[in-house]
């Protein structure tokens, strides 16, 4: 995306403490800690919402959930035209690991961006996924100097055809005016 001069912000998950729940700030709800007040203007100032995690026991981890739960604690508001607040919104996701499920995963998180309010273009997902076992996650450096998946075939093809219908989508509907009120 940043190849086709889209601006990209991103954040890491795991490196904030966001709590666990379903209302826009846990700390009214008994949390001492949450970061996601701070962290969700940044989402909700996308057009473009790609949720990026990793399979653990054929399944999304505990932090790719959290994010859907914490996107789900606004899916009640409304935005400046009255719709649901991520009408016009494009949501996508990229699943990596080293076991089998993909598919499962990238159908969990596209229902769930779809059911409160993101729309899902054609082939909204892509992923990589090493040897079934133990063994390097993508990105992980291997011993002649390369890095686990990056300059995997299929994946490269897949992430460019998601990138480029997510790009496309976010175009028509921002050209459109987002959805008829």
């Amino acid at each position: 995306m940043v190849k086709q001069g889209v601006a990209v912000d991103q954040f890491r998950a795991v490196d904030h403490p966001i709590a666990s729940g379903v209302y826009p700030d846990m700390r009214e709800h008994g949390w001492e800690v949450d970061a996601w007040p701070e962290l969700f203007p940044r989402v909700l100032a996308a057009d473009i919402l790609v949720i990026a995690g990793p399979i653990w026991l054929g399944d999304n981890s505990s932090e790719t959930k959290k994010i859907i739960e914490r996107l789900y604690a606004h899916s009640g508001e409304l935005n400046e035209r009255g719709q649901w607040l991520y009408y016009g919104r494009v949501g996508g996701c990229l699943i990596t690991g080293n076991e089998d499920g993909i598919k499962h995963c990238a159908s969990n998180v596209l229902y769930s961006l779809q059911h409160i309010g993101y729309s899902v273009a054609p082939q909204s997902d892509a992923g990589w996924i090493g040897e079934a076992g133990p063994g390097p996650s993508y990105g992980d450096e291997l011993e002649d100097g390369t890095r686990a998946g990056v300059d995997n075939e299929f994946t490269q093809r897949n992430t460019t055809f998601m990138t480029w219908n997510l790009l496309h989508m976010a175009r028509m509907l921002r050209d459109a005016g987002g959805f008829p009120a």
